[in-house]
């Protein structure tokens, strides 16, 4: 009898105990989580001794009755797995161990409560085997021992972008008039991490927290819509909610809450816990889905120079693209907003735009077009995919959704399913965080939910010390589309926010390491060709990161100070290493790569990068696995290197 069935025997004892307590252990017996049914259902979690969550205090509502409240336990059953999972699009390995040991509360009333402990995290959901149709309320209340930091974003009400920078605080600091979303990253005082967010929502809200008393935490979710009022091409107002937080059926699974519980920061960008936890590929044909790097004219205002047409939204305009595109293996040209006559009846493009004959150059050149669209207009037009389809499109960028409520959920699930149907990409932006629906349907490829490089162009809060919060926190649900690849970088103290000539705070390099670092499956070089083609160097690294992995260890790692990150893709590998205001140096043991002498192309803060921000120094030298690497990075600076 293993660990694991010792341990549950022991504790439920035939169910003789009048105040029984379950635990479960970690395949490594770090984390451990101890459930009490003895009025309801509780739990605690605790990572080498140490307390995570002191008491978390769980329901499920029908029709306004709880379910685990009161409820008679009839059996529990405890299983290990052990297997491997290879993903459609490998974000960050090609393949992933699925190793958990899982206890299931099995009650009278049809309610089954799992939870599963992996070395790296803890989650649970409800399941329920009830024919009716239901209006449902959840219950989910945390307590912790201590006044945790907290890294959260802040939001009144639920309505939102999603793209909120990370405000770091304390429970007790948290205001109580505001929600955070998730992802939510919480720290102990001996640096523990636990990272609190979900997985396989469907037919359900997102999650949201607000402070409670003491040194708790209660989830809000947005109810469910019952009337609602479109406001010009791209916004909507709820104008009448429901009591109940989402109408679905009684017999069902219910969404992931998961808690990704870390010693170390480098292992929440390792972990895999969303992914997962995730349904599994519903698509039976993967082969067309085709992840890539792409160009995109709205960051840089398609301000070309240099050339003999007058730049804007025009046919000459998107074939220099195309032509860029091309000249540096990127597969896409994304078109925003502006390339039809009216955002709200896509099926004509603007006049100024022959976007059949860009649909054939792009072929030509190996380039294919991804279409803007709002929520609202494919909402209203969902027919559209199909012209999208006729025309030749790859894709679609939709926007603006600023919900997270039951409907907008569907809407995400809606998209993915019909874009599939016809073979297009799916870009989500004015999006909520990825929830593992890239699983379900990889024809999703990234999502923004990220307070990203855009707003470089309005605001000064997109600084290195934000882009190292990034990794640690929403990178860890899943792709982010934040768009990187500036050509123009200052350092934090002259950075002024500039809306048709942007820039990007942090060194040249720093901006470089982004590619390598953030995961996407479809990746910007964000910047004009013009800027581009003056700054070759940087644009030959850029155009030779790729968008999926085989390998990603994590190397070094901080929250908000620092990162080294190294991912490799078939015989090559990649690094890319990011800080914050403070000079750093690291030697980093490059044992992991194979055998033989390598080519090392380095791009590094050069001399002056302090002054100076884009200034780098390129390098070519070998290296074996026994060499030692010296990254050194100014304040605010950055490192890249390609070994193949």
């Amino acid at each position: 009898m293993n660990k694991l069935l010792l341990i549950i025997c022991f504790c439920i004892g035939g169910f003789a105990s009048a105040n029984p307590v379950y635990k479960l252990k970690s395949p490594d017996n770090k984390l451990e989580v101890a459930i009490d049914i003895k009025n309801g259902i509780h739990y605690s979690v605790a990572l080498n001794g140490r307390s995570m969550l002191k008491n978390a205090d769980i329901d499920l509502l029908f029709n306004g009755k709880p379910l685990a409240k009161g409820a008679k336990l009839s059996k529990v059953t405890t299983t290990t797995n052990k297997n491997l999972v290879t993903p459609v699009i490998p974000l960050k390995n090609s393949v992933l161990e699925n190793h958990y040991n899982q206890l299931s509360l099995f009650f009278k009333n049809n309610l089954t409560v799992e939870f599963r402990a992996y070395d790296n995290g803890v989650s649970y959901r409800f399941v329920t085997n009830k024919n009716d149709s239901v209006k449902v309320n959840e219950t989910n209340n945390l307590e912790f021992a201590d006044d945790v930091k907290m890294w959260v974003s802040q939001v009144d009400g639920y309505a939102c972008s999603y793209e909120k920078p990370y405000l770091q605080t304390t429970i007790s600091d948290f205001s109580t008039k505001l929600n955070t979303y998730l992802p939510l990253l919480i720290e102990q005082t001996d640096g523990y991490k636990m990272l609190i967010t979900e997985a396989d929502l469907y037919d359900y809200p997102h999650m949201f927290f607000k402070k409670a008393d003491g040194n708790r935490l209660t989830a809000t979710f947005p109810p469910s819509p019952l009337k609602t009022e479109i406001i010009g091409d791209r916004q909507s107002k709820i104008t009448q909610s429901a009591d109940y937080i989402a109408k679905t059926t009684g017999k069902r699974s219910f969404p992931w809450r998961v808690l990704i519980i870390t010693e170390k920061d480098a292992q929440l960008i390792e972990s895999n816990l969303v992914y997962l936890l995730s349904k599994d590929n519903k698509l039976e044909n993967t082969a067309w889905i085709k992840p890539g790097r792409t160009t995109w004219e709205w960051w840089n205002a398609t301000n070309l120079y240099g050339v003999n047409f007058k730049a804007g939204l025009n046919t000459d305009t998107y074939k220099y693209y195309i032509d860029f595109a091309s000249k540096n293996g990127l597969e896409y040209l994304i078109m925003d907003e502006g390339w039809s006559a009216s955002t709200m009846d896509l099926s004509h493009p603007n006049p100024s735009i022959d976007l059949k004959e860009l649909i054939r150059y792009g072929k030509e050149k190996n380039v294919r077009i991804i279409l803007w669209a709002t929520w609202c207009a494919v909402n209203k037009q969902i027919s559209i995919l199909d012209t999208f389809k006729e025309w030749g499109i790859a894709g679609i960028k939709i926007d603006y959704m600023n919900r997270a409520d039951q409907w907008m959920v569907n809407f995400y699930e809606k998209i993915a399913r019909e874009a599939a149907k016809r073979q297009l990409l799916v870009d989500f932006h004015g999006a909520f965080k990825p929830t593992g629906l890239q699983r379900a349907y990889p024809n999703v490829l990234s999502y923004e939910g990220v307070h990203g490089l855009e707003q470089c162009k309005v605001a000064k809060t997109v600084t290195p010390e934000h882009n190292l919060t990034l990794p640690f926190i929403r990178m860890v649900c899943g792709p982010m589309d934040y768009t990187p690849g500036a050509m123009r970088n200052y350092h934090p103290k002259e950075f002024q926010p500039n809306f048709n000539h942007p820039g990007s705070q942090g060194t040249r390099c720093h901006q470089l390491a982004l590619s390598v670092v953030f995961e996407s499956g479809i990746q910007m070089l964000c910047d004009s060709p013009s800027n581009y083609e003056r700054e070759q160097e940087s644009t030959n690294f850029l155009s030779s990161v790729p968008v999926t992995w085989d390998e990603t260890r994590v190397l070094e790692a901080k929250v908000g100070q620092y990162l080294v990150i190294a991912r490799r893709k078939n015989d090559k590998w990649f690094i890319g290493a990011l800080n914050n205001g403070i000079e750093r140096e690291f030697k980093i043991d490059l044992s992991f790569l194979s055998s033989g002498t390598k080519k090392a192309t380095i791009l590094q803060d050069g001399i002056n990068s302090n002054n100076f921000a884009e200034d780098f120094n390129h390098t070519v030298k070998p290296l074996t696995n026994q060499s030692e690497l010296t990254i050194r990075m100014v304040s605010d600076g950055g490192f890249v290197a390609r070994i193949e």
